[in-house]
Formats: C-alpha cells, structure tokens, sequence
C-alpha cells in the first residue's frame, strides 16, 4: 500500500469530490492468464468483474469472433462457473505461473481486508489474455532455454487486439497493460508490435502501458562508435564472457545510417571468422576445427521495419570463455554509432554478459513505441531508483521512459513482487483511474494514451538537482493526485 500511496493513487481513491476507483473502465492483461476464483476479481454482489478470457493454450471451446484458435470465455460462463461445485469443469483456464495475476491484482484488484490489500483500480472490469507459448523450432532457434516462458509476437498482438474489442467509446474506455518485453528489435519503436500499440493509444478511450524490463544491470548492452578522428579508429573489439553450459545465445548488432559495418569473430581458443562484407540480404554458417560451436551470421543492410543495418548472430554450444565480436566501418564513417543487445536474463541458459557494457539504452521492446505509456522502476521505501531496471533512452533519441513508478516489494494477492511489471500494473491502475474521471465522468471525453500521458508528467514528482527528462526518471515520479494538483493550477 505504500506503493500506491507514493504514486498519489490511494489519495485519489479517497478523496472525497474524487472517489476514482476506474469504474465503467477496462484493464486487459495480455500474459500468463488469470486465477478467476479469487474474490478480489469479484464486485460487491459476489460476481465476476471480468469480462472475458481468451485462453490462446486450450483449443477445446469456441475461438473469439476473427480468431482462429484458442477458446474464449464470456462473463456469463465465468459467473456460471464461480456457482459451479468445480469451476475449472465450465472454464478450464488457470494461471499456472502466476504473473497476470499478480499484474491484475496490484492493478485491479478488490480489497482483501485480511491480507489489508487494495488494487489501484477496484473497481474496474477485466479482460484477460493467456498467451501461448512460442514455438519449440522458434525457441531452438534462438536458444533460449527450455523452462523460460516466452511468447510470440504475433500472438500478442492478437491478445491486444482481443482485449481493445471491449471498448465502447466515451462508456467503457481500455487501458492495455503489457508486463513483456525483449531485448530483440531496434529500440526505437520501429517493430511490428511497437507500431500496433502506437496505432491503439492514439485512438479515442484507448490507452497502452508498458513496463521498461529488468535488464538496466544485465550488462546485456553494448554501445560503440567508430571515428577516424578517435584513438579507437574505425573498428573496435567488443568482448562478451560466456559462462560454462550456455547452451547458446543469439546478439543483435543495430548499425546508423548512413555507416554500414562488418564483423569478424574471434573465438575463447583462438579460431577466427574472417571479416565478413555484407550484402543486402545473406545469412552464412561457420563450424570450427577444434571447437564445437557453429555460427550463424544472418545480415540485412535494410531491414524490414527500420531500414536500418541489423546483423544476427547465433551461437549454438558456444566454448566458455571470451568471445571477441571485431567491429569495422564498411567504407566511409558518418556518425559510427552501433549498439548490440544480448538476449534478456530469463532467455540466457546460464549468464552471458558484455564485459565493458552500457546500462543506458537498456529499456526492453515495446516500451519505445511512440505513443505508449513506457514506465520504469523506483522503490517507493526510499525513493531511490532500482538498480536493475532498464534505463532510456531510445536508440535513436527518443524520450523514454515517460515515468518511472514504484516496483520494488510491491503487495500482490500472493505475497510480494518486484519488478517492472509492477510498475506497469499501477501505472495502468492509475490510467483507469484518471480515464473514470475524464471520459466516464465528462472532463474530457476524447482523452487517449497521449494526452493521459502529458497530464501525467505534467502531474510527475522531480526530484531538486535532476535534469529531466533524464534516462532513469524520464519526466519524474509518477502521482496521480499532483497530476490533479497541475490541472487545479491551470
């Protein structure tokens, strides 16, 4: 509860002309299902707040209307199931890891005298997205171990999708929060599910929240820049230290126009691949003589959703040891900025790890899409900044995060958790608050995800002595009962 009272959201839940508890508004989770038996996801009449569940694991009931697999559940299933002597015999959806509840509860859940937990947005309705897990040829490919949850794009578009169908504009508005994210992509808001939710929070009683990662301390992070007029020259060794029983990892290097980059490999006992040029489009495979790793080097000068230069590299049983990547300018330097990302901590069979990494840049994708609200992580005890969460800015000077909010020791319906999902589950608790007051209450019925967002760092805490936006705080501290306080002074 001190969380929320740091954020100014148990303020404005009490506040008496105020009362904002995110009725008439939606929060959709789109991760790993939800535990629908809990009382504190009923109202005040013993009945189920949420709306609907699409379970993408179970193909035994009726898929939702223009989605072809999964089984969708109504309100009306789920209440009928809570009256049932076994629930899971009419809705068999469980939340088995426990992550979308905990996401729902902190957001959207009841009070539990008991326990003396309240949610940010009580009184809201739920919709709820389990995800299916990724591929196993997807995940071998990228080598990430057997045990990670891990989740396809494509499929959570769809589970956004889902969960945006609910809204009914200037009645029900939709917040959407997404506790996920990757290090894959540009970090620049240029990937496929990046510009699906910039398309959703730009429209009328819509609103997207995405947590910032836990990867600020992962030394995953790479940044480099290449100068005739630098000591360093027009290449550089980066060096990455492999730990014993990697089963693989996969590194993505981001070049900027208009450079263009080669790479060469040197391996923990002394076997090189010579530089290689790149084309437009190529992948190559190496093996060793002594040593039984392969490689995969996959390049595109133009890539599809940036027009950027990406260059993948794969290793499968990469050699413990230091792992040298020889980054050289092809042609002219301009700028010779390159950054590379290593996988997320929860991919990584055993650690992997830049050994002269950057903690900036560390957001993970989607949090810098351009129309989102992205949020890092504080801990609201002492006000300090939490050491592992991921830090902006954007790739290519975008102003990310928006906030930062609080995810350390945070209470759930099932003990405490900490982490940049937390923050994304108050911040949209927050969201539905403030949606109550704008569109279901009529201060301002075309309110969407960017205008929430300038009343929010309007409203945002800074601290005396910070430069903001900066890349840990972004525009400050999120507190919605100051976003309020801003709005009185206008």
């Amino acid at each position: 509860m001190e969380a929320l009272e740091d954020a100014g959201v148990t303020a404005v839940q009490n506040y008496p002309t105020l009362k904002l508890l995110g009725e008439n508004v939606m929060i959709g989770f789109v991760d790993t299902g939800i535990n629908y038996s809990n009382p504190i996801f009923f109202d005040a009449e013993g009945k189920t707040r949420i709306v609907g569940i699409w379970d993408q694991t179970i193909q035994t009931g009726m898929s939702p209307e223009g989605l072809e697999y999964g089984s969708a559940y109504t309100e009306e299933e789920i209440n009928r199931a809570l009256r049932a002597e076994n629930p899971l015999d009419i809705v068999p959806s469980e939340d088995l890891h426990g992550h979308g509840t905990f996401l729902a509860s902190v957001a959207a859940g009841g009070a539990d005298l008991e326990q003396q937990f309240l949610g940010a947005a009580p009184a809201a309705s739920i919709a709820v997205v389990k995800l299916k897990e990724a591929k196993k040829y997807l995940k071998d490919f990228y080598a990430i171990r057997e045990d990670a949850l891990c989740y396809q794009e494509n499929d959570i578009m769809l589970g956004i999708k889902y969960a945006e169908s609910f809204v009914q504009l200037f009645e029900r508005p939709v917040v959407i929060c997404l506790g996920l994210g990757t290090n894959q992509g540009d970090h620049a808001g240029s990937s496929a599910l990046s510009r699906y939710l910039s398309s959703l929070a730009v429209r009328r009683s819509r609103a997207a929240i995405v947590c910032g990662g836990n990867e600020g301390n992962a030394s995953h992070h790479y940044h480099g820049m290449l100068s005739s007029q630098t000591p360093e020259g027009t290449a550089r060794d980066v060096e990455i230290r492999v730990s014993e029983g990697c089963i693989g990892f996969w590194l993505e290097l981001w070049g900027a126009l208009p450079d263009a980059f080669n790479l060469s490999i040197r391996t923990p006992g002394g076997e090189n691949i010579p530089e290689l040029r790149l084309g437009l489009q190529q992948s190559v495979t190496y093996s060793f003589i002594y040593e039984k790793s392969r490689v995969t080097i996959d390049s595109a000068l133009v890539e599809e959703n940036s027009g950027e230069e990406l260059i993948l590299v794969r290793i499968q049983d990469p050699t413990p040891g230091i792992w040298t990547f020889h980054v050289s300018a092809s042609g002219s330097l301009y700028n010779g900025n390159f950054h590379m990302w290593l996988p997320i901590t929860e991919f990584l069979s055993t650690p992997v790890y830049f050994l002269n990494p950057d903690p900036d840049m560390t957001l993970t994708e989607p949090s810098m899409a351009p129309e989102v609200l992205s949020v890092s992580t504080y801990n609201a005890e002492n006000n300090s900044f939490y050491a592992e969460s991921g830090r902006g800015f954007g790739r290519t000077g975008q102003i990310r995060p928006d906030l930062s909010a609080p995810g350390v020791n945070i209470s759930t319906i099932d003990g405490r958790r900490t982490g940049s999902s937390m923050a994304a589950a108050i911040t949209a608790g927050a969201v539905a608050q403030f949606f109550q007051w704008s569109v279901i209450e009529g201060n301002n019925r075309l309110a969407e995800s960017r205008e929430i967002r300038s009343y929010f760092i309007r409203g945002a805490v800074r601290t005396q002595g910070l430069n903001y936006p900066n890349r840990e705080w972004g525009y400050g501290r999120l507190n919605l009962e100051e976003t309020f306080n801003a709005l009185l002074r206008v």
